[in-house]
């Protein structure tokens, strides 16, 4: 599965760095999270708050993610969150979703997480951390380095998985598109619809391809395009396509507008 052994911490090789100050926030805070849901969820996290700057009813789960991450991150400068929108100071913006996913977390299915990208002064985005909650993997890069993957609670970091004999892509919000759904069935794409775009970008290199189609958010995309450096990347106003194949992206792409034409 492109198994590399670890290398040595990232932290310990720059420990001075800004950016992997900003990295281990990212980690203590998912940490932070985790621990708290280790042991189940706290009845009051299924409670269903006020609709949150992304447009979606934020849940008290939600809520409790994201200040966990503004105590860690908004020293390092203002917070754009998908529930509470813009929150601090300071010239570097913070993108955050504080649960991705956060449907499948209230239904107890494993598959969310946490997504955090940062944007420097310059308007750039020069760090990206993305966890899966459910198993503790997390995926990081900054400075346009290549992205390294690890798991919580543990310093080791190591190149990501890379899967060479995909079988399966990720169709994130399949079930609006029966069509395309059809479409990718006739010419043999498999897929699986799991409900965590972010995760599923993170995860774009062990898959055959990541799909999205509809309207999309900063908060959603922002940490996951960040990780798919080096792959084939199609990003239009109404849909995203991810492949480590130039050919199976062009396919999908092509699907797409031919069901348009129709």
């Amino acid at each position: 599965m492109g198994f590399s052994p670890p290398l040595p911490t990232l932290f310990s090789i720059q420990k001075e760095s800004p950016l992997n100050k900003f990295i281990e926030a990212c980690i203590h805070a998912n940490e932070e999270i985790a621990s708290a849901i280790r042991n189940g969820f706290d009845t009051s996290w299924y409670e269903k708050t006020e609709r949150g700057a992304g447009g979606d009813i934020s849940s008290r789960l939600d809520l409790f993610a994201e200040a966990v991450f503004f105590k860690h991150l908004s020293p390092f400068g203002h917070i754009e969150s998908e529930e509470s929108g813009v929150m601090g100071e300071g010239d570097v913006k913070i993108i955050i979703d504080p649960i991705d996913g956060s449907s499948n977390a209230l239904s107890l299915f494993p598959y969310y997480g946490t997504s955090v990208a940062r944007v420097n002064a310059d308007g750039i985005l020069d760090a990206a951390v993305v966890c899966n909650l459910a198993n503790g993997d997390i995926f990081i890069t900054s400075d346009g380095n290549d992205a390294l993957q690890g798991k919580l609670f543990s310093s080791d970091f190591y190149p990501r998985h890379v899967s060479p004999a995909s079988e399966i892509g990720l169709f994130e919000k399949a079930y609006a598109h029966p069509l395309l759904v059809a479409a990718l069935d006739r010419v043999g794409f498999k897929f699986r619809a799991p409900g965590a775009i972010a995760l599923s970008l993170a995860y774009a290199h062990t898959v055959e391809y990541v799909l999205f189609v509809g309207p999309f958010r900063i908060y959603d995309f922002a940490a996951g395009l960040a990780l798919c450096e080096g792959l084939e990347v199609i990003v239009e106003a109404d849909y995203v396509i991810v492949s480590k194949q130039k050919d199976v992206a062009e396919k999908i792409e092509k699907l797409i507008k031919e069901l348009r034409e129709e």
